[in-house]
């Protein structure tokens, strides 16, 4: 599908999304495990905008495990808020999942199930990938990958309004979990689910600001504006009007 069906497609099946992102350990080697242990999940549904959340901090108050001994219960909590997540993702069968490059086992699913896999040996409900949608890919589909200066998001973020008080960068966010400052970390988590959820809906209006708007870009959108259209199809009845004129003009006279 080119960007205009897949956008089609993601509109007629609004109700059926969900918005997702986590947060996780440092993303390089210096970790206590060899993959980055998963810190808090939120899943945005589109249409309603109900908020899921997931976290260790979260699974640690039902337990009611302090502040205190929540890092040395680190595994125990994170297991079963994965195992909460796909409890969600398996009550949601067939949903549609859009996402912010959670693309390869470094950081997506992928990584989302292995830590899953790591903590309770059994594998977690697979998410087909014709489910999973890449907001950033479908943006930069939409105005070109040499549109969007990098850092990509940051430069989205820094223009259209994503630039939230409990937004955490990358650096920011394994600070946060290194000073076990749970409820910090998640919520910077929800603040970009909701941000991708109005990226979308901009996506959708043709409304996202990037930094090199180009030309062609310009002119293709321009062409996808409904009295653009219209002046098309009046410009082709005038022409093929003059056409048939110049015909019965070119008639033999009887």
């Amino acid at each position: 599908m080119n960007i205009k069906e897949k956008l089609k497609f993601l509109k007629v099946n609004e109700h059926n999304i969900y918005v997702i992102h986590y947060s996780c350990e440092n993303l390089n080697d210096n970790n206590e495990n060899i993959s980055p242990r998963v810190t808090s999940i939120a899943a945005l549904h589109l249409q309603s905008h109900t908020m899921h959340s997931f976290s260790i901090h979260l699974v640690a108050e039902k337990l009611h495990i302090g502040r205190d001994k929540i890092a040395e219960n680190y595994n125990e909590l994170e297991k079963q808020m994965l195992t909460d997540f796909y409890s969600f993702v398996r009550d949601n069968n067939g949903a549609l999942w859009l996402h912010w490059n959670m693309s390869n086992i470094n950081y997506g699913f992928e990584a989302l199930s292995h830590r899953y896999e790591v903590l309770s040996g059994e594998r977690g409900v697979r998410i087909q990938d014709t489910s999973k949608h890449n907001l950033s890919s479908l943006i930069i589909e939409k105005y070109g990958k040499d549109s969007i200066a990098h850092p990509r998001m940051k430069t989205l973020q820094n223009l259209n309004d994503g630039n939230h008080r409990d937004n955490l960068s990358g650096e920011e966010e394994v600070k946060a979990f290194q000073d076990k400052e749970f409820v910090r970390l998640h919520k910077s988590t929800m603040s970009k689910v909701y941000w991708f959820q109005s990226m979308y809906f901009l996506l959708q209006k043709k409304g996202v600001k990037v930094s090199n708007y180009n030309w062609s870009q310009k002119l293709n959108n321009l062409m996808e504006k409904s009295w653009v259209k219209l002046l098309g199809f009046i410009a082709v009845i005038l022409t093929l009007a003059q056409a048939a004129q110049i015909a019965y003009a070119q008639l033999p006279v009887l």
